[in-house]
């Protein structure tokens, strides 16, 4: 029911997770960042904590291939559970329980990992790695999303996705991009769309936080 990649970028140390589903609400369950730390998805039959539990090793000092280790340990049914995880220094790692569903399966590149289940066509996941690394140089956003796109070309799930979203992490403590659409008939398209109307805007909410006197002004129905 899901497909999702989750990386870092070498150059400016962002994390970023996008996922769609056709399953509703699909990010705030599958998707997390945590700047300086690492990004992690749990999916498939889906347990929140363990991408948290994973998060916190690694912010424990824990690498990727540990953090894994413990997230599948610490749950009491693994084989139920998709899990994929990197670290700050872009190792990755997966787990794949034996009741995984449907076709399912993962592909990997340098400081990215991608996976999904009940999917169309073994390629889904490869499609992401390769779209992501091929878009090296752009936003991290823009690069996640891209991934996410060329999931859906490759053939996504075997249903209709519903829903997707994406987080990525800088230098603070809340994520810069935290864009969700959830029960859309073109769920991935109406993130694009969102995505284009934010991207021009993000900064301009950066400073609003950190610098708020030099920060640009807005009409009031839009000072949030």
């Amino acid at each position: 029911m899901t497909f999702s990649l989750a990386a870092r970028c070498p150059e400016t140390g962002m994390f970023g997770v996008v996922v769609s589903s056709s399953s509703v609400c699909v990010t705030s369950r599958c998707a997390w960042v945590r700047a300086g730390v690492g990004a992690a998805t749990s999916q498939n039959v889906t347990d929140p904590r363990l991408a948290k539990l994973g998060l916190d090793l690694l912010q424990q000092g824990h690498g990727a291939a540990s953090a894994m280790a413990q997230m599948v340990a610490a749950g009491r049914f693994p084989e139920y559970r998709q899990l994929s995880i990197v670290d700050a220094d872009g190792a990755v790692a997966h787990h794949s329980g034996a009741k995984t569903l449907g076709c399912h399966t993962s592909a990997s590149g340098s400081g990215c990992i991608a996976a999904g289940n009940i999917l169309k066509s073994e390629r889904v996941p490869q499609a992401m790695i390769d779209a992501f690394l091929s878009a090296r140089g752009e936003h991290m956003a823009e690069r996640v999303l891209k991934g996410l796109e060329a999931g859906l070309a490759a053939g996504g799930e075997e249903g209709p996705v519903r829903s997707a979203g994406m987080l990525v992490a800088d230098r603070w403590t809340w994520p810069i991009v935290d864009l969700r659409v959830d029960w859309h008939e073109e769920p991935i398209a109406e993130l694009r769309r969102v995505w284009e109307i934010y991207q021009p805007q993000m900064g301009d909410y950066l400073t609003r936080a950190l610098d708020p006197a030099s920060a640009p002004s807005y009409p009031a129905a839009e000072d949030v």
